[in-house]
């Protein structure tokens, strides 16, 4: 049972409140959040009754990547739709970007919110973050679905040189891991040309809307801090794939979905799972480009919902049992 109704609640630019054109009735079900993990202070927006599911956003993007199917999946769940470490109006401290430190916010989040155990989706830098979680902590996440994203340290590094469609994808993995004076200094200012740039070029041939562009580029542009701690994940990843080395030969024991645009990873997300587990599934999107949960969430929604039916229906039947004893 969640305790999140003794929970701070967040108001404005970044919350439930202060979020555009989200789905109708979305703020009668989901509540933004602060969350208190040791020194750290989460932003979540939290919904809907059942067993835990943890949605965990990529870059660029935050909780509101996952606004489109939120609301079809807190009728079976208890969605908890996470700010990282870093983004939104999450704390942005200094130091703690490597997947291991970022995957221990969340299991702390988890405590403090009453689940022991719960479901994981991550997509793009959630993906190598679910992982990890699911990887230091596997007696807890029941399974995991992931999307979008490889895991650095484990998957095959990229080349260097790329056709030019995948170039205009993949340039920010390398341009993220700059030191601030170089990217932060180049890109603030034109957060529009630069943010508005990798949201266009990874979606392919359906675009996002222009409101939902303007949101995301707006919260980044809001302060300095915001800007930074959108490049501290890819700064830590020399420490997130050396941590990975201790996590190749750690054979996941749940069940994994791999899920990828038809127009962006297809298949590349399951395949890299296949290296940590054994029980992988694969599911392509039609007409989907690299941002999943806005640019096909009825598919997205299809495929979640039979591949979490057991989870949902095993965590049912262990409700059922307790309350008759």
């Amino acid at each position: 049972m969640s305790s999140r109704t003794q929970l701070p609640t967040a108001e404005g630019h970044g919350s439930v409140s202060g979020a555009p054109n989200l789905p109708a009735r979305f703020a009668d079900t989901f509540t933004s959040h602060f969350v208190d993990v040791g020194d750290l202070r989460l932003h979540a927006v939290i919904g809907g009754a059942g067993p835990p599911l943890l949605l965990i956003h990529g870059w660029p993007q935050s909780w509101y990547a996952w606004r489109m199917v939120m609301p079809t999946l807190a009728e079976d769940f208890e969605v908890i739709a996470v700010d990282q470490r870093g983004i939104g109006l999450s704390d942005k401290p200094g130091d703690g970007y490597d997947i291991g430190t970022l995957a221990s916010d969340l299991a702390s989040l988890m405590d403090v919110l009453g689940h022991q155990e719960f479901a994981v989706y991550g997509t793009d830098t959630g993906m190598p973050i679910a992982h990890a979680l699911a990887a230091d902590y596997p007696e807890r996440v029941k399974r995991l679905v992931v999307s979008e994203a490889f895991l650095p340290g484990i998957a095959s590094a990229l080349p260097l040189f790329v056709p030019p469609i995948l170039n205009a994808r993949l340039w920010h993995l390398m341009f993220n891991q700059l030191p601030g004076e170089v990217n932060e200094a180049l890109v603030r200012g034109r957060e529009d040309v630069f943010f508005g740039g990798e949201l266009a070029a990874s979606a392919g041939t359906t675009k996002l809307p222009d409101d939902a562009v303007a949101y995301y580029v707006g919260t980044l542009a809001a302060d300095s801090e915001a800007l930074r701690g959108s490049f501290e994940f890819y700064r830590a990843i020399p420490a997130s794939a050396a941590q990975n080395e201790g996590r190749k030969d750690k054979r996941l024991p749940m069940p994994v979905l791999g899920i990828g645009g038809e127009e962006s990873g297809g298949e590349n997300a399951a395949n890299a799972m296949k290296l940590v587990a054994d029980d992988v599934q694969a599911v392509v999107l039609p007409g989907s480009g690299h941002w999943v949960a806005e640019q096909a969430p009825d598919a997205l929604l299809a495929a979640l919902g039979e591949f979490l039916a057991p989870y949902r229906e095993q965590a049912t039947a262990a409700s059922h049992a307790g309350a008759t004893h």
